[in-house]
């Protein structure tokens, strides 16, 4: 699957979630809004009608209890409104009601009420035509049907009042069940979110990362397994790309190196016999030379020594590359070895004017390993200070005691190592200084050496001020 239909599918999810989330709390709102509207538009209208009724039904028992006192026309008149009135607020009712309850009170209500009025208008139609005497008010039958109209009024309002508190209790059932399902679909869809996110940006990020490493192992040389492809999106185009091209890089290396190797060998035999000829020429053992032979020959003998230090150097770094430089283990005592170097050096040194100096901080200084190649290194660094040092500075070589290491510091006082060059100042063919000479192998030697020994070598320097490189020796089996 490509890289863009992973990052789809996975903000889809997303996106879906979301959508269910708002499908949800719509219908929730939805359901809320239906509950309310039927309080607001049935129950409580209900419940005034029914107040209403009541105070109707009161104002009624008034005017007749009123009427069979007085015998006043005007309050039968006023009894027939007020019945109208309640009759209409009755049959509105009907409209409001919906639960079987409701339902059976609003028609025995009205059954009753339409009893209790026709009773009523009978007993004023006795009355207004002076047929008889009106009995007493609490003796009549109109009296005693408007209470059963009042009692099941009163019923219809209970039971109307019974279903706003039910409705009332359903909201707030939904209300919790609402915000309980948004929080816990929320929840669901950020959870959702950030493990579809992580899982994407895990997946990219861990590809990335593994890509930048054997980057910077190709940089520095040192990559040698192809990386792992896991996938067919672009990330992993990438991956079996990178590696195609480490592949190439690494036979093109392998190539170079058995090229120096092979030319370094070749060209070693000839350039020894040029330079012993030249040193039988020099001694005279063909016959006397002139003194313009003699220079000459002296330019051919340290040509052929300088090409062939270059030829070793070449040797030695595609030896250590590969891994097959042997080395001689045996007890070493570093104090003589760096007087040795030192020695080899001085010459070098005085001619350059460069002070050097010794120091020696404890007393142990035994390691385990090869004489000449350690001598190499102490030259090799001692020979880069010589070279960068001005005339008048000052390199010293320090031998540190440190327990189960021995540390040897070259100390130089010269132009200093530039910092964009100092991460890179051990690799092969490197200089920080092209115009000062030098093949840029010596400093690559002495941290394959090192490295062969179980050591470490590190550089600081400070631009303009000088260089110090130090090197590490385990002491291993020395005493």
């Amino acid at each position: 699957m490509r890289l863009a239909s992973k990052i789809f599918l996975g903000f889809s999810l997303v996106i879906v979630v979301l959508a269910t989330v708002g499908v949800l709390g719509l219908r929730a709102v939805g359901r809320l809004v239906s509950v309310n509207r039927e309080i607001s538009s049935e129950a409580l209208p209900a419940l005034r009608l029914t107040s209403g009724v009541r105070d109707t039904l009161l104002t009624m028992a008034r005017l007749e209890a009123r009427f069979n006192v007085l015998r006043d026309p005007r309050y039968a008149t006023l009894w027939r409104e007020s019945a109208a009135h309640a009759r209409a607020d009755l049959a509105q009712l009907a409209d409001l009601v919906h639960t079987g309850p409701e339902a059976t009170r609003l028609t025995a209500a009205r059954a009753a009420f339409e009893s209790y009025h026709a009773a009523a208008l009978a007993e004023h139609t006795r009355l207004l035509a002076g047929r008889t005497e009106a009995a007493p008010v609490d003796e009549s039958l109109a009296p005693r049907l408007g209470e059963q109209v009042e009692t099941e009024i009163e019923a219809l309002q209970q039971a109307t009042y019974a279903r706003v508190l039910r409705v009332q209790a359903e909201v707030a059932r939904l209300e919790r069940r609402t915000w309980n399902g948004v929080i816990v679909a929320l929840a669901t869809a950020v959870v959702l979110a950030l493990l579809a996110t992580a899982v994407i940006a895990l997946r990219i990020t861990r590809s990335l990362r593994r890509l930048s490493v054997a980057t910077a192992a190709v940089a520095a040389g040192s990559f040698r397994e192809p990386i792992r492809v896991g996938g067919r999106d672009e990330v992993g185009v990438l991956a079996r790309s990178f590696n195609a091209m480490a592949d190439r890089l690494r036979q093109h290396d392998e190539l170079k190196e058995e090229f120096f190797a092979t030319l370094s060998h070749e060209l070693r035999s000839p350039i020894t016999s040029v330079r012993e000829a030249a040193h039988l020429l020099a001694d005279g053992v063909p016959g006397p030379l002139t003194s313009k032979q003699g220079r000459l020959v002296d330019i051919v003998r340290r040509s052929t020594d300088r090409l062939l230090r270059l030829v070793n150097q070449i040797l030695d770094a595609s030896r250590l590359r590969a891994g097959v430089l042997p080395l001689e283990r045996v007890p070493l005592d570093l104090d003589w070895l760096v007087d040795r170097a030192m020695e080899e050096l001085r010459p070098q040194a005085d001619e350059a004017r460069v002070t050097l100096v010794r120091e020696r901080v404890g007393a142990r200084f035994t390691v385990f390993g090869d004489e000449d190649r350690l001598v190499q290194v102490v030259v090799n660094l001692l020979a880069n200070a010589v070279r960068f040092t001005p005339v008048g500075g000052r390199v010293t070589v320090r031998l540190i005691d440190a327990g189960p290491e021995c540390e040897i510091q070259v100390e130089d006082t010269g132009v200093g190592i530039p910092s964009a060059e100092l991460p890179h100042i051990f690799e092969s063919y490197r200089q920080a200084h092209p115009g000062k000479g030098g093949t840029g192998l010596g400093l690559a030697i002495v941290r394959g050496l090192v490295l062969a020994h179980g050591g470490q070598v590190t550089a600081e320097s400070q631009e303009g001020k000088g260089s110090r490189f130090t090197v590490l020796l385990p002491r291993d089996r020395a005493a």
